[in-house]
């Protein structure tokens, strides 16, 4: 197997007990990365540390929170010209479902995020943070609670921290279940103590974020894997995986698999091995129908058949392809969490549609028309449909609302609904078809995910 000599960097130490306390995080060697990047001066001018924004850069760490975006690139336009207080948040409301890659960290390795807390904070000139964790999260909340209180204690948080002369506050802030609080903006508005309202960009966070002053929005993977990109250097960490996707991923991997669970690995994987390998095959070695590669809202790919593409030729999807970034998006998918949903032959492909369009639309803040009234309309015609009233021509219908509401709102959450929804008609529209023909499902037994 690809990965058997891979050592975790963010799971090193998940699921044993009492693990995540700063005794034992102190054994491996916790905290020696951010005591390094404190002794680094910072540059009179900025007010940052331009040594370690070029190990960054160098590293080509993409953010792990959905888009994959380089984080160099969000330092790189950070408002360092600014007067006004600057700020750190990490995004640790992952509420997509099939994902907990955030879950697994801040329970079983707080300290390794609050270390790479430290060296984005000294790095980037800000001395207050905050961690928005999804409200559900009680146990996760409780432990990072604890990990921020014993960071103060020990020194690591506070005033003149390890005797540098710099203040750095962190604060844990929990969300109160909105799945729209994920994207940036939204847990901005949130924070501030607002409804939770994406807002137009630019100006971007990093020009005007918390309280309209500079704020670094940051997944909590991304920056837990800080601090082994200065133990190894950005030139040698970027050497783990494929070239453009460096460094590990958490790939959370459910639905019909014998093995569920988060699986750590370089980005090399491929959709075979996690399925096969580390998943252990498909429940009652049944086949493999469908997967969606990364969370409920990407496209997802069809493993029982070829289908015909928007652009009218015939397409396979390959289980033999690398999961990550750039090749994912090249098979007309997005990587976005990592959260690996597996579907067998059992699966009504109408069911599981429908089955998220009513996540998205309950989740929709109807703060932009396409959204509200897109997802609600995509409800009602699948809704139609599964109990057995649909019309030949709704399949049509679908993916001409779909289409209308891609790319028209202010963040992505109607894409998030446009995109599963445009997948499924297009890959399985045999299914759609002979349900709104026969009113019944065209899979026999079939059983929910």
């Amino acid at each position: 197997m690809l990965v058997k000599d891979y050592k975790p960097i963010l799971m090193d130490g998940a699921y044993k007990k009492g693990e995540w306390t700063l005794e034992n995080y102190l054994k491996k060697g916790g905290y020696e990365m951010a005591k390094k990047v404190l002794a680094m001066p910072r540059d009179p001018a900025t007010n940052n540390v331009p040594a370690m924004i070029d190990e960054v850069k160098k590293s080509n760490l993409r953010g792990r929170g959905g888009a994959g975006a380089p984080a160099s690139m969000k330092w790189g336009f950070f408002d360092f010209k600014s007067k006004k207080q600057r700020y750190l948040t990490v995004n640790c409301d992952e509420s997509e479902p099939g994902t907990c890659k955030d879950r697994v960290i801040v329970t079983y390795n707080p300290h390794l995020l609050i270390e790479g807390m430290l060296i984005a904070m000294h790095t980037m000139g800000i001395e207050n943070a905050y961690i928005y964790i999804r409200g559900e999260y009680v146990v996760e909340f409780e432990h990072l609670v604890a990990a921020v209180a014993e960071a103060y204690k020990a020194g690591y948080l506070g005033k003149n921290v390890l005797g540098s002369g710099f203040n750095f506050q962190v604060t844990p802030h929990r969300g109160a279940g909105a799945y729209i609080c994920g994207e940036e903006t939204g847990l901005l508005s949130s924070l501030e103590g607002d409804r939770g309202y994406p807002k137009i960009k630019p100006p971007f966070p990093v020009v005007e974020g918390a309280w309209r002053c500079p704020t670094l929005v940051h997944n909590t993977q991304t920056l837990s894997l800080l601090p082994s990109i200065v133990r190894q250097g950005g030139e040698t960490w970027a050497k783990l995986g494929p070239q453009k996707s460096p460094g590990p991923m958490v790939y959370c991997l459910s639905g019909h698999v014998k093995n569920r669970g988060l699986y750590e690995a370089p980005m090399l994987i491929t959709m075979k091995e996690l399925v096969y390998e580390l998943g252990g095959g498909i429940q009652d070695d049944l086949a493999l129908k469908a997967v969606i590669p990364g969370g409920s809202s990407m496209p997802v790919m069809k493993y029982n058949g070829s289908y015909v593409g928007t652009d009218g030729k015939e397409k396979t999807d390959s289980l033999d392809m690398q999961m990550d970034f750039d090749t994912l998006l090249a098979n007309n998918s997005l990587l976005g969490s990592a959260a690996v949903i597996v579907m067998h032959e059992r699966t009504c492909m109408v069911s599981a549609c429908y089955n998220l369009v009513r996540f998205y639309h309950h989740e929709s803040c109807g703060q932009c028309t396409p959204c509200r009234e897109g997802t609600g309309w995509l409800e009602k015609l699948i809704s139609r449909i599964y109990h057995g009233k649909g019309k030949p021509e709704d399949v049509d219908t679908l993916m001409s609302v779909a289409g209308q509401m891609s790319g028209t709102t202010i963040c992505l959450l109607s894409d998030s609904c446009a995109m599963p929804v445009g997948a499924f008609v297009t890959k399985f529209r045999e299914e759609f078809k002979y349900f709104c023909e026969n009113g019944k499902s065209m899979v026999k037994d079939a059983i929910p995910l």
